[in-house]
């Protein structure tokens, strides 16, 4: 697949200053910096992109070869590039661009609160996990206790968390001395940035452990019980207290958010905590009232219709609906009519309905009387 062209990838014009360019790589190095997504490759890989590009478009020379060769001015045997097409690792720029004096002072305070590069051999909290789980309507009504797995990095047991193989450990870094940082010159500046060579740590792996390759953690699919309280809804987070990933150098695990998402119902539908059903009555019920029976989340209720009710009446059930999530009582349940006039008549049915309409007079018919009423008025002042 193609290279994105780094002026896009910075969000920059091609006639871009070099102020600009540095402006646009600040923005988005704060926004997708590792610290700032622990756990997201995705952000990690645009890190490095954004950097590649800054690298290359911030120096005169390299930025003149792209705008003439574009990126294959930076490819293998190139004569521009480095052997490989290398270049500067993107933390090494990142700590060019913000790092601070020999003072010690850092930007890096302000931005990730004194994260890892901050304090290298430090713990490090694990990320936070999401999962999404669909349930069903009823579940959410009345609460469930389900099982999910969840895939997630978790302390590898064979070297503890270490990423060392048993029976070995860590040395030294030569090229910090320890100290996990390391002095560059830049122009008349000197700054402090993270060692490369042991990535900030001042300790480099003598054997990377063989089951996680020296990371330290493994992934795993890991199986939980879930409870399901009554009354969530769609879009209700339930917050699984360190079931996230494990934390590094004895760091805290994160949480794990289950979002939820409530499958449709045939029935009914959700209006906060009450629910509403749409429901055919006989026309004759309508007109005369009567008792029928309506389906309700606990099962068949009885309900009065009264006398002369209209399509489209709203009729409550008190305290049918669904239970508020932190309690507080329940919702109701609506039960919006649907006058229903019979079809596939017989003749003998057609004419006992003539006969009772002939009955009926305008008295019976007051919203017909009302509407032409107004209507009449309406289209005497339009003549």
């Amino acid at each position: 697949m193609a290279k994105q062209d780094y002026y896009e990838l910075l969000g920059v014009a091609r006639t871009a200053s070099a102020d600009e360019i540095k402006k646009a790589y600040r923005k988005l190095a704060i926004k997708y910096h590792p610290d700032k997504n622990p756990g997201d490759k995705a952000a990690e890989e645009k890190f490095k992109d954004i950097s590649q590009a800054y690298e290359v478009l911030s120096d005169p020379d390299k930025r003149a070869r792209y705008d003439q060769f574009g990126p294959d001015a930076f490819a293998p045997g190139a004569g521009g590039g480095r052997p490989g097409g290398g270049f500067q690792d993107p933390f090494d720029i990142f700590s060019q661009v913000f790092g601070g004096g020999a003072g010690g002072g850092s930007i890096f305070e302000e931005f990730f609160g004194g994260g890892r590069r901050q304090n290298p051999n430090g713990a490090m909290d694990g990320a936070d996990l999401r999962y999404d789980l669909e349930i069903d309507f009823e579940d959410a009504v009345y609460g469930a206790d389900t099982k999910i797995t969840i895939p997630r990095l978790t302390t590898c047991d064979s070297c503890g968390g270490s990423g060392c193989e048993p029976g070995s450990g860590k040395s030294r870094c030569v090229r910090c001395g320890g100290t996990g940082q390391v002095t560059a010159t830049n122009g008349f500046f000197s700054v402090r940035q993270a060692c490369p060579a042991c990535r900030g740590t001042g300790e480099v792996i003598d054997k990377p452990c063989r089951k996680c390759r020296g990371e330290g953690r493994v992934r795993i699919e890991k199986t939980l019980q879930l409870h399901i309280p009554p009354g969530v809804d769609t879009g209700s987070r339930l917050r699984v207290s360190g079931e996230g990933e494990s934390g590094r150098r004895g760091g805290a695990p994160g949480d794990l958010y289950v979002v939820i998402h409530v499958r449709p119902h045939a029935v009914f539908v959700r209006e906060g905590n009450d629910l509403l059903c749409e429901m055919p009555v006989p026309f004759m019920t309508a007109a005369l009232g009567g008792i029928v029976v309506v389906p309700t989340i606990a099962g068949p209720a009885k309900m009065k219709v009264p006398e002369g009710t209209q399509n489209g009446t709203l009729l409550r059930l008190k305290g049918k609906g669904v239970p508020a999530l932190r309690g507080g009582g329940r919702g109701d349940l609506h039960i919006r009519v649907q006058v229903e006039v019979p079809t596939r008549l017989s003749a003998e049915q057609r004419d006992l309905l003539g006969k009772f309409e002939k009955s009926l007079t305008s008295a019976n018919y007051p919203k017909r009387r009302q509407f032409e009423e107004k209507a009449s008025n309406f289209l005497k002042e339009s003549k």
